[in-house]
C-alpha cells in the first residue's frame, strides 16, 4: 500500500512537498507514478520515477515546475511542487507501475497500489 501526505492550501505561485510512503513492500525496484485527479475530470499522469536509477519523466504541464525523487532507504517517493497554479488544484494520488520498471506511460490501468490521495487547492 501507498501513502500520499503533504497535500494543503497554498496561493498561487506558491511550493508543496508530497510524499508517498510504501509499507508491506520496498520501493526500490519499481517504477513510480504521481497521478492527479481534479474535480469532474479524468486521473491524469504528472511525473514518474524509475527507483532503480532515478530516471525520471514529466508530463508538459509539470516540466521545469514539479520535480520527483526518491529515497530508497527511506521508502519514499516525493513530488516538489513550485510555481503552483490553480489548475494544480486535484487530489494528488501515486501508485506503482505493474509489470515493469519504466516510466513508458502514464494509463491508470498499468498501476497498482493507489493510495487515498492528499488534496492540493491552490487559490488566493
Amino acid at each position: 500500500q501507498l501513502v500520499e501526505s503533504g497535500g494543503g492550501l497554498v496561493q498561487p505561485g506558491g511550493s508543496l512537498r508530497l510524499s508517498c510512503a510504501a509499507s508491506g513492500f520496498s520501493l526500490g525496484y519499481f517504477a513510480i507514478g504521481w497521478f492527479r485527479q481534479a474535480p469532474g475530470k479524468e486521473r491524469e499522469g504528472v511525473s514518474c520515477i524509475r527507483t532503480s536509477d532515478g530516471s525520471t519523466n514529466y508530463v508538459d504541464f509539470a516540466k521545469g515546475r514539479f520535480t520527483i525523487s526518491r529515497d530508497n532507504a527511506k521508502n519514499m517517493v516525493y513530488l516538489q511542487m513550485n510555481s503552483l497554479i490553480p489548475e494544480d488544484t486535484a487530489v494528488y494520488y501515486c501508485a506503482v507501475r505493474r509489470g515493469d520498471n519504466y516510466c513508458s506511460g502514464y494509463s491508470i490501468y498499468e498501476y497498482d497500489y493507489w493510495g487515498q490521495g492528499t488534496q492540493v487547492t491552490v487559490s488566493p
